[in-house]
């Protein structure tokens, strides 16, 4: 009797032995379905499948009801395993395409620019905070109407597909009204009528336009940072008058600034105001561009501010989006009489 208690408790012992290693070697495939691919995890768990056999067999366990629940509860682990690699890998899928559907749609709401647009050039940057991310709620736009070569540059509230939404919709209604208002505070009653439908309570897009002409240029702020000029020397064109980002009814007044050759206007968002060192410094705004529109061409200028922001920011928390358009005149002009 007693020898057949000694060989029941070494019957339990070795599958309780068998039941542990049969656990643990869930672990192989457990991790497999969250880094590799659903051929790999099926390897993985195949390979675990025939150790478990392996150990039941080789502790002496004898097949019964028990080995048998441990093995299918362990293909089944496997199974499981295997269906949240191709879970994993089919929404890793939908989501890089999705991030592509949504770079290309940046790209074509907001394109790129760099070209002579009647005798000026102008030349865009647009980064977003996210390195994961294209969406924003910065936007751009030139267009060349009758009045001249008119510039926009806003910030939507938010970062998300909903700012994107908002984003198209002032695109749209600029690409509207900037050909056919006859100056830009019409260009501006235009655009708060057309996206009031569009904006909820608390949505709101600053904006900063530009009207060139020979000589000079045209500016309404609603809102947004003031441009730079940089000539003789950099200087903020701060407008006289406060007004309120479109959503919210403005009603600003144009000012009008001298562009003399070679002067450069840089219109930009807040990403480059409110970018903080990891200490809290803030970008020394006119200093670093002063410096960086001394490049000879727009281009350059532009990837020597954005590195400047990259610097000053290492380390510290990722700022907002940061969009940059430069304008610079390129043709020697004069203001034309108007008879």
């Amino acid at each position: 009797m007693g020898a057949s208690a000694s060989a029941s408790a070494m019957d339990t012992g070795s599958g309780v032995h068998a039941f542990t290693l049969v656990a643990l070697l869930l672990i192989g495939p457990l991790l497999a379905c969250a880094w590799l691919s659903v051929r790999q995890t099926a390897l993985v768990s195949c390979a675990a499948l025939a150790l478990a056999v392996a150990a039941s067999l080789g502790h002496g366990v004898p097949p019964g009801a028990d080995t048998a629940l441990r093995l299918g509860g362990l293909l089944l682990g496997c199974a499981l395993t295997v269906y949240a690699a191709h879970r994993r890998t089919s929404l890793e899928s939908a989501l890089d395409s999705a991030r592509e559907v949504a770079r290309i749609t940046q790209r074509v709401i907001m394109r790129p620019i760099s070209r002579d647009l009647s005798g000026t050039h102008v030349c865009t940057r647009y980064v977003s905070a996210a390195p994961e991310s294209t969406l924003g709620g910065d936007l751009y736009d030139v267009a060349m109407t009758p009045f001249g070569l008119r510039v926009l540059v806003g910030d939507v509230r938010g970062h998300d597909l909903e700012a994107l939404r908002l984003t198209a919709a002032t695109l749209t209604a600029f690409r509207e009204v900037a050909y056919t208002a006859p100056d830009l505070p019409a260009v501006v009653t235009g655009l708060d009528k057309r996206l009031a439908p569009e904006l909820g309570p608390e949505d709101f897009v600053t904006a900063l336009l530009a009207e060139f002409a020979p000589g000079e240029v045209r500016l309404v702020n609603c809102g947004h940072p003031a441009p730079v000029r940089s000539g003789r020397r950099a200087e903020l064109l701060e407008p006289a008058v406060p007004s309120p980002p479109l959503g919210l009814h403005p009603d600003p007044p144009q000012y009008r600034v001298r562009l003399q050759p070679g002067d450069r206007l840089l219109l930009y968002t807040d990403g480059l105001t409110e970018a903080r060192a990891p200490d809290g410094t803030p970008f020394p705004l006119l200093p670093e561009v002063t410096r960086a529109l001394r490049e000879p061409l727009p281009d350059d200028a532009l990837h020597r501010l954005h590195t400047s922001v990259l610097a000053h920011t290492t380390g510290g928390a990722p700022y907002d989006d940061l969009t940059l358009v430069l304008c610079q005149a390129t043709e020697v002009t004069s203001p034309v009489p108007v008879s």
